[in-house]
């Protein structure tokens, strides 16, 4: 099992984004910890009402992670998740490569297509048609990379001899995908290098607009379906421990690790955290109380 820590979020219209200290200051705590990557999620273009209703706020995932890779050189740098339909995918595949170019190789591509129509709206993307926009993403990325010529058309693009340069460190650049439907898993089969299912509650799968897994029992059974569809070729599995009271020092250490282990025992290959943190100063503190009992 690896871990990968989730920059905290900002919740709510008010919160400060930065809270939990300075983006540089925070990943190199996070190596420094022991952790094996860092995440930021994107809301580019949140809606007042979603943020009074708890909605975060988040960085650019892609201007963050950059920052990062400057101040780190181990750890992985994942957009968990970047929603691929917001982009042109030549546009994405630049910044990928570009992230990727500069951290030598150390960018994990998380992608989702979205649940928030508002956000859609206001960027100039039809919410309708997020889904055939993220299969042209998905066809173009790979090729894209390679740095051949590209010639190929979409719904609201067209490509003639378009290269990549600079060509990213890794090739390609892995991709992940986000959601529990049965789309997104054949997706996942037949054109990523990873699965970043929900663990959550009910309400939660209903708002993301995604099928719902509950608990460890059901995220094992899609796993193995998973497995199955993929016939043996390796894919990668992240999932988030959303149990806060992990980081309360003191805590039933040992339950905690149990119910980590179970997803391990699920499939899982990687597991995510967020400290909820209101300072640079208290991130640290959690940061190095896990290293001392979890990691170790």
């Amino acid at each position: 099992m690896r871990f990968l820590f989730q920059y905290p979020d900002a919740h709510g219209l008010d919160g400060y984004m930065l809270a939990a200290g300075a983006v540089g200051e925070v990943a190199r705590a996070v190596e420094s910890a022991g952790f094996d990557g860092i995440a930021f999620t994107e809301h580019p273009a949140p809606s007042a009402r979603w943020l009074e209703a708890g909605g975060h706020q988040t960085l650019d995932p892609f201007v963050a992670l950059g920052h990062a890779a400057a101040v780190t050189e181990r750890i992985r740098l994942f957009t968990y998740l970047s929603v691929g339909p917001y982009r042109n995918p030549f546009m994405l595949g630049k910044t990928a490569a570009s992230v990727d170019v500069l951290s030598n190789g150390r960018l994990e591509l998380g992608l989702g297509t979205g649940y928030q129509k508002a956000e859609f709206k206001a960027l100039g993307v039809d919410f309708d048609a997020r889904n055939a926009d993220f299969d042209e993403m998905l066809d173009v990325l790979p090729r894209f990379w390679s740095g051949n010529p590209v010639a190929t058309s979409g719904r609201a693009f067209e490509a003639r001899d378009t290269v990549c340069r600079p060509l990213p460190h890794q090739q390609p650049i892995p991709i992940w995908i986000g959601g529990n439907s049965n789309l997104t898993m054949r997706r996942v089969v037949e054109r990523a290098q990873g699965w970043m299912p929900m663990l959550t509650d009910a309400t939660v799968s209903a708002t993301t607009r995604t099928a719902h897994i509950g608990d460890a029992a059901t995220l094992a059974h899609r796993i193995t379906e998973l497995k199955d569809l993929a016939a043996g070729r390796p894919i990668e599995i992240l999932v988030s421990y959303l149990d806060q009271s992990v980081w309360q020092i003191g805590s039933d250490v040992e339950r905690h690790r149990n119910a980590i282990g179970e997803l391990a025992r699920a499939g899982a290959t990687w597991v995510s955290l967020s400290a909820p943190s209101e300072s640079f100063t208290r991130t640290t503190e959690l940061l190095g109380y896990y290293a001392e009992t979890f990691k170790n």
